[in-house]
């Protein structure tokens, strides 16, 4: 078990490049070289954490682990991956909470928010070619967009997500053949999943530590689509309990550091609980990690028996391109709105588009892009 947790730990040094990336990694450690599974399996594993929301990447390491060593060894291979980013993460909120009031810091900030206006862009576009392919789907994207952008808040992404699912449902359903096993899920975790879905909240008013985690858990319940996804819904359930400026120094620092992109929670939660900011962010990261591995427990070992539904399919193909609209909307705000402010920056969300995009340069090199060109146009 040591074993597992060396190995992911590893990995979460030098996981840079977002999920994709780290699917690229996960294959090559272990199909290739450790051989703890062969390419089927693998690709059932990815497969698999398209289908549930939660962190992509985090939940095939998490079923990589549960298949070598059970439960266990689940958690080890979360924690191992994990906790580089987290590390990271906590180091940079102290170091943030320390220099907020100096002009160094601020002009730095100030890169780091146009670099999350390009990753943010580049996350919408190749989601759109993904998951927009039919008139359905393009219209459930920029339907979703425009009520987002003409009406802001939690309520209205959860309607518009479980609109988009029940037409979905109802138009995108294939007519195959199917014939469900007599055993589809494991009910306990998925009970676990629901108490806390609908008792969080109910309990959240009597503790400021549980409402922090209440709030993240609904997060993590409704990340479809990727890492991105989790920007625009904690930005509309956190709402004025966090600064913008806070909000998306966090979110541009989760760009720049290895592993997950979900541990954008942490440097969140150590803001939101000043009082005990470290006890914060680990509350926040768990809360936003926990339902996406309990959905995985759910239906792990019966994965591939519920995903030919075809009426689940149907209903994931419309959340899908749903969410695409919700990162369209929160690409203009709170990204581009709290970043973008004269043609200066236009013309470096522009350079940064070409280098990540052209020259394909690697996450590091465009913070490093962003944070110097910032430097020195705040000192001319």
């Amino acid at each position: 078990m040591f074993t597992v947790f060396k190995t992911f730990f590893l990995l979460g040094w030098v996981s840079f490049g977002g999920p994709a990336a780290h699917i690229g990694y996960f294959r090559s450690t272990f199909v290739e070289k450790l051989k703890w599974l062969d390419d089927q399996e693998y690709a059932q594993l990815v497969a698999l954490s398209q289908f549930i929301p939660g962190p992509g990447s985090s939940q095939v390491g998490f079923a990589i682990g549960y298949k070598k060593h059970g439960l266990v060894g689940a958690c080890l291979a979360f924690l191992g991956f994990t906790l580089p980013s987290i590390l990271l993460m906590l180091i940079l909120a102290m170091v943030s909470s320390q220099l907020t009031e100096t002009s160094t810091f601020e002009h730095i900030i100030h890169g780091l928010k146009l670099l999350a206006v390009v990753v943010v862009a580049d996350a919408c576009w190749g989601m759109y070619k993904s998951f927009c392919k039919q008139t359905i789907t393009i219209s459930l994207c920029f339907f979703t967009a425009v009520v987002l952008w003409l009406i802001s808040g939690v309520v209205p992404q959860i309607v518009v997500l479980i609109l988009a699912a029940l037409v979905g449902y109802k138009y995108l359903s294939g007519h195959t053949d199917y014939v469900a096993d007599k055993s589809s899920i494991s009910l306990f975790p998925f009970l676990f999943f629901i108490g806390l879905l609908f008792g969080l909240p109910i309990l959240a008013q009597y503790s400021t530590s549980i409402k922090v985690f209440s709030d993240f858990y609904q997060a993590g319940s409704l990340v479809f689509g990727g890492g991105h996804v989790v920007l625009p819904l904690l930005q509309n359930i956190l709402g004025d309990q966090i600064s913008q400026d806070s909000f998306l120094t966090g979110y541009a620092a989760a760009q720049a550091v290895p592993g997950p992109m979900f541990t954008f929670a942490t440097y969140l939660g150590f803001q939101l609980l000043p009082s005990a900011p470290i006890v914060g962010a680990l509350i926040a990261t768990l809360g936003v990690f926990l339902p996406g591995f309990l959905l995985l427990l759910t239906v792990l070992n019966n994965w591939h028996n519920l995903a030919k539904h075809p009426n689940l399919s149907g209903a994931i193909a419309g959340v899908n391109a749903a969410v695409v609209g919700l990162l369209f909307a929160a690409l203009y705000t709170p990204v581009f709105t709290n970043a973008v402010f004269n043609t200066l920056d236009i013309a470096l969300v522009a350079v940064g588009w070409f280098l990540l995009k052209h020259l394909q340069l690697s996450i590091m090199w465009l913070v490093s892009f962003f944070i110097i060109s910032a430097l020195g146009l705040g000192f001319l």
